[in-house]
């Protein structure tokens, strides 16, 4: 099977402070999305890398982890996952120390134990925890809608 490749571009005009930039998907679904200094640190409208990671993780183990659930026989009416990337101040600049996911599920036939225990499973299947995680913590908590 041939690699699956998946572009975006980012312009940055201007320095760090005042500065801003705009990004884009090839497919369209982000259409010059503006970020800035503001956007990123503080909270001003507009997105942010940050944000941006939060929501592929998101996207990702929502994937990876209706795919698990299915191949157990539990087939899911829906999985909601909300990301959360944690940003820590670090000597010289910052760290992408943490990604919190909190998925909330609609499935029946599945108690909140085994709940829990499949999702700690399918973050390990998802290609974008495994790519951030060699050195970032991956914290995962699952709940039945």
């Amino acid at each position: 099977m041939a690699d699956i490749e998946r572009t975006a571009t980012a312009v940055w005009t201007g320095d760090l402070r005042r500065g801003k930039g705009s990004v884009r998907s090839a497919s369209g679904a982000l259409q010059d999305a503006p970020y800035t200094f503001a956007t990123r640190f503080q909270s001003a409208p507009g997105t942010n890398p940050e944000e941006l990671l939060a929501a592929a993780q998101a996207a990702c183990y929502s994937m990876a982890f209706a795919h698990l659930l299915a191949s157990r026989g539990h087939v899911p009416e829906e999985v909601a996952t909300e990301a959360t990337c944690h940003v820590t101040p670090v000597s010289g600049g910052y760290r992408i120390t943490r990604m919190r996911l909190h998925a909330r599920v609609r499935v029946s036939g599945l108690d909140g134990d085994a709940l829990s225990a499949l999702a700690h499973e399918a973050e390990q299947s998802c290609p974008v925890a495994n790519a951030l995680r060699p050195g970032m913590q991956i914290d995962v908590e699952a709940s039945l809608a």
